[in-house]
């Protein structure tokens, strides 16, 4: 990046803008057209390219998913009566599929207008399943993403498309990870012929064949996790996900031209810091499933390395870099990548998980569907895979038959009880397994680019478009704003 620095205006970049929106009905795009609504009602337009479900038309679910939501109630006390004129004024709503070419837009007059009037495009559409099917991952998180650069292409007025990627498409690289590109073909582990094209037709083969042989939908389903899954590993990524966001990486670096490209790597995704509100979440995220399990009693132990680095980012501030980046980065013909990420200015180590975890659920306890408070204890550390399997296993088979059965079981008088054991917590193993990485990850994202671009924010506008890191007191953070915020919205 350049040396010299120049002072970005966001609010002034957004006046008598058209956005285009890919994957509106999403945590992070959620967020993202709130804040615009908020601070910016000077934007000349917002284009959300939604999906029809069966049930629903785009609208609705606009109504319903999006606008519904206790996320737009500051915008609905600011606005009021006003809000409904301002959303039909500035707000498009695009039936379209990112998974289809020109993206599936069927409204040929709409795709006219956006070809001519949209100035900039950002993708937040993503499949974030560890093991999703594979040719559902590769169909939005790759072959999605090339879709959205064509599409960018033929606007005419297009000066930036911000590809919202993740921190983690460097598998379970240690050390300092710099921000580099991912070149076409390139894998992790040196295994040469990654080809993007080749996997498509290798899926295609394969839901042929299973289609030839009247294989069951669930059949297919698991026929394709796996597959992505194995794919993945092979090349030396550790799930579907990132996987499929490298290569989503790799064909819109090698064939942007002279779009003005920015790539955009969040780490793990937490709820909102402070704007709309503090603790704004939906959905359990990565680390959530956690604290969810233990506040209600069912996790009694915990597997990580506790001086592990965790790098989380509050979800406000990714939306807050994301708009920094396109009023900074607009009509530089270039591609630039951010880590946006807490690892390298504000680690925050593994071991305040169940400490905070602890002082939140004594000091509040969840109170379950009985009405009795749940009380948690000092959650166990596991720090090894092997360790876990054999706590849980002891665990649940004192549950199921006593002490007496669980000795008797595990010295090896395997019994239906065993095979039961093995059925039901098959689950927990596969959850942990996919999770494992994260939880033993051992790099640090270096954030120079972001650092600089956060310089370029002037003076007038950093309380509004804030995500500096160092702010943040994790400890306060998880047990004031993160934890409430979860008990709230998604308990």
């Amino acid at each position: 990046m350049s040396t010299e620095m120049e002072v970005v205006n966001v609010l002034q970049y957004l006046d008598n803008k058209s956005i285009l929106v890919i994957g509106a009905a999403g945590f992070l795009a959620n967020i993202f057209v709130e804040k615009i609504l908020r601070v910016a009602p000077n934007v000349k337009k917002l284009y959300l390219l939604l999906r029809a479900s069966k049930e629903k038309t785009a609208t609705q679910r606009f109504n319903d998913e999006i606008l519904g939501k206790d996320l737009f109630k500051v915008v609905k006390e600011k606005y009021g009566p006003n809000l409904k004129q301002l959303t039909s004024e500035k707000i498009t709503i695009v039936n379209g599929d990112i998974c289809l070419e020109d993206l599936g837009i069927q409204n040929l007059d709409l795709a006219h207008e956006m070809i001519h009037q949209v100035d900039a495009i950002v993708n937040l559409a993503a499949t974030t399943k560890f093991d999703e099917r594979y040719d559902i991952a590769l169909g939005i998180n790759t072959f999605g993403a090339l879709n959205v650069l064509n599409f960018a292409k033929r606007c005419a007025k297009v000066k930036i498309c911000v590809q919202v990627s993740t921190a983690y498409v460097c598998g379970e690289k240690p050390g300092l990870i710099m921000e580099t590109p991912h070149h076409m073909g390139e894998t992790l582990n040196g295994t040469t012929g990654l080809d993007i094209n080749l996997e498509k037709k290798l899926v295609q083969e394969k839901l042929d064949q299973l289609q030839a042989i009247g294989a069951s939908p669930e059949t297919i389903t698991e026929a394709m996790r796996v597959l992505g899954l194995t794919r993945a590993k092979m090349y030396g990524w550790p799930n579907t996900y990132v996987f499929t966001k490298a290569m989503g990486e790799m064909v819109v670096g090698a064939k942007r031209e002279n779009i003005s490209l920015v790539m955009l790597r969040p780490s793990i995704i937490t709820s909102t810091f402070k704007e709309p509100f503090p603790g704004w979440t939906e959905g359990i995220r990565t680390i959530d499933s956690l604290a969810v399990g233990y506040g209600k009693g069912k996790l009694t132990c915990f597997l990580c390395d506790l001086n592990a680095i965790s790098d989380v980012m509050p979800a406000d501030m990714v939306v807050n870099s994301i708009l920094v980046s396109m009023a900074a980065q607009a009509g530089k013909q270039k591609e630039i990548i951010y880590h946006v990420g807490s690892s390298l200015r504000n680690p925050l180590k593994n071991k305040t998980f169940p400490e905070v975890a602890y002082k939140y659920f004594t000091t509040k306890p969840w109170i379950n569907k009985d009405g009795k408070a749940v009380r948690v204890k000092n959650i166990q550390i596991l720090s090894s895979m092997p360790s876990f399997h054999r706590y849980m296993t002891i665990h649940y088979l004192i549950s199921l038959k006593g002490l007496e059965v669980a000795n008797m079981v595990l010295c090896k008088l395997l019994d239906k009880e065993f095979k039961e054991f093995h059925r039901k917590i098959a689950f927990v193993f596969r959850l942990v397994d996919l999770y494992q990485p994260y939880l033993f990850f051992k790099g640090i994202f270096d954030d120079t680019n972001t650092e600089t671009l956060q310089k370029t924010v002037s003076q007038t506008e950093s309380e509004t478009f804030y995500f500096d890191p160092k702010v943040i007191d994790w400890d306060s953070y998880f047990v004031n704003t993160h934890i409430p915020g979860l008990v709230k919205h998604v308990f």
